[in-house]
């Protein structure tokens, strides 16, 4: 098997963090190297890691730098590794898990990028996901999140991978950049699968890879914090990476979505939350749009084809806006 650094960014994990390192040590294929990025946790969650857990290296930082920026460290440090299995703390691998990801890299070597099953931790009769769907709109979702967990879906493309849970290429990873730093947290996956799909690369679903996920154990599932990013993060990746022809004809659907959302928003009393994220989103648009001529002048995909792994149409949109404010509503 080639060699494989596993990467748990921590901030205040309190006992997930634990679960989640014994997962990986009960693996029947083991990372070569296990690394801890804490983002200054305050919970005492990584107090005596090394003694608890022999072998993990620990990174303490002095300061919460996000999702995003953390895992560029991690990745960077694992230089002498060809894949990165990226963990959340709250996310807990079957013990099948790093050796059935392998295996899927093994044989289909023209993917990049490799997703989980996730399990609901706390209902495991539910799915948390099934890989992410990327909508012509710019918003994403989970594919069959919450739908029951006998539902199977075998080894196949999608559209982006959820990081809660994955594998990487190490040098695709870098050679696109990693995450974009600027987007703290939420997003990021699919701003680099994205990217990743714009150089040439794919990502594979692998349904046999099995992961229970708690979900925004730390941050609260549709948080304030949460929304922001998520709201912020979603127009940063529909502008930086869509190419111009798709980014003019669905730039419609974009606004339509935005509206949809700012509409719910002010229904339950938080409108102040989508104008501070799309307002914070604008500022930023200069950097995204110096960002976004370097990814387009070097774009190996056409528009075409990239069009054909997107979700499309009323329904696909309906049941986005629908699933996800009914769970913020929850």
């Amino acid at each position: 098997m080639p060699s494989v650094a596993a990467v748990i960014v921590n901030y205040n994990g309190g006992e997930f963090l634990d679960r989640a390192l014994a997962a990986l040590e009960s693996q029947t294929v083991k990372p070569a190297r296990t690394i801890v990025v804490d983002n200054a946790s305050t919970d005492g969650s990584v107090d005596g890691l090394e003694d608890r857990h022999p072998g993990v290296e620990v990174l303490r930082l002095e300061e919460n730098t996000g999702f995003a920026a953390a895992n560029n460290r991690a990745v960077r440090l694992a230089d002498d590794c060809e894949f990165v299995a990226l963990v959340n703390p709250d996310a807990f691998a079957e013990p099948r898990w790093l050796e059935t990801l392998l295996e899927a890299a093994r044989d289909r070597p023209d993917y990049a990028a490799f997703s989980s099953r996730l399990v609901q931790a706390e209902a495991p009769d539910r799915l948390d996901g099934t890989g992410d769907v990327f909508h012509v709109s710019g918003t994403t979702w989970r594919r069959d999140q919450d739908l029951p967990v006998m539902i199977q879906r075998g080894r196949g493309e999608i559209f982006s991978v959820c990081a809660a849970a994955a594998l990487y290429r190490r040098g695709a990873f870098v050679e696109v950049g990693g995450f974009d730093e600027s987007f703290f947290c939420y997003y990021e996956d699919s701003d680099l699968s994205f990217r990743l799909r714009l150089a040439g690369y794919r990502c594979l679903h692998v349904d046999d890879a099995v992961a229970l996920h708690e979900g925004s154990a730390t941050t609260g599932h549709m948080s304030d914090f949460v929304l922001y990013h998520s709201l912020r993060n979603q127009t940063w990746t529909f502008v930086k990476n869509m190419p111009a022809s798709l980014l003019v004809l669905y730039a419609p659907a974009h606004l339509a979505w935005t509206a949809l959302t700012a509409g719910a928003l002010l229904r339950q009393g938080r409108g102040k939350l989508i104008v501070d994220a799309k307002r914070d989103a604008l500022r930023g648009l200069p950097r995204v749009l110096r960002q976004r001529r370097a990814i387009q002048a070097s774009r190996r995909v056409g528009a075409r084809d990239l069009r054909a792994v997107m979700a499309t149409g009323a329904s696909a949109f309906a049941h986005a806006y629908g699933f996800r404010f009914a769970r913020t509503r929850s």
